[in-house]
């Protein structure tokens, strides 16, 4: 269990940080930054909780608890040496049940004919922000992981992949079932 009795300690006022490993690093290290943008979509999607209604707001709540997951994840590195605790891992359920759900929201949705257009309801355009976000945070965690010796899990990459897409699909759902969606038309301004 964490247990946080002070706030700051004053040990980042020097541009530094430490992983949950105690390994003190730059605050603009590309491991902190790949967890500082899963904090982001995580920070968004308490947004957009506020206008979503009882079962998406239940499937919102959990996967920001994963995103916490996947923040403690990438903040434990895999190193040669033992860290003393069990590191907590993204594991592939995670990936697997938001799978499950674009499919099951997918079902209900027209097929796509053009391009939507970030917006529509309160919640898709929430959603479809925090879609971007996510976006960032994968590419992140992908330009972490081509660093020599930087390990990001098989699992962890996955699953920030397929949650993009789950935003992209539950922000069509919250758009009437995508009957709102706003399609692009393009050259439509010319």
């Amino acid at each position: 269990m964490v247990k946080l009795d002070k706030i700051y300690t004053r040990s980042g006022d020097k541009g530094k940080t430490r992983l949950s490993t105690g390994e003190p690093v730059d605050k603009w290290d590309p491991r902190v930054t790949a967890y500082g943008s899963v904090d982001e979509v995580n920070a968004a999607l308490g947004v957009a909780v506020r206008s979503a209604e009882s079962g998406m707001k239940d499937q919102l709540q959990r996967i920001q608890n994963d995103l916490f997951d996947l923040g403690a994840d990438l903040a434990t590195p895999e190193r040669d040496k033992p860290l003393g605790f069990e590191p907590l891992r993204v594991v592939a359920e995670q990936t697997k049940r938001l799978e499950t759900e674009i499919d099951e929201m997918n079902a209900e949705l027209a097929p796509l004919d053009s391009f939507v257009l970030p917006g529509g309801s309160a919640l898709a355009a929430h959603l479809h922000v925090c879609r971007t976000i996510c976006r960032r945070a994968e590419r992140d965690m992908a330009r972490l992981a081509s660093i020599e010796g930087e390990l990001v899990s098989e699992h962890a990459l996955t699953f920030i992949n397929r949650l993009s897409d789950w935003f992209f699909v539950a922000s069509r759902f919250a758009n009437d079932k995508g009957n709102a969606d706003i399609k692009w038309k393009p050259g439509a301004n010319r």
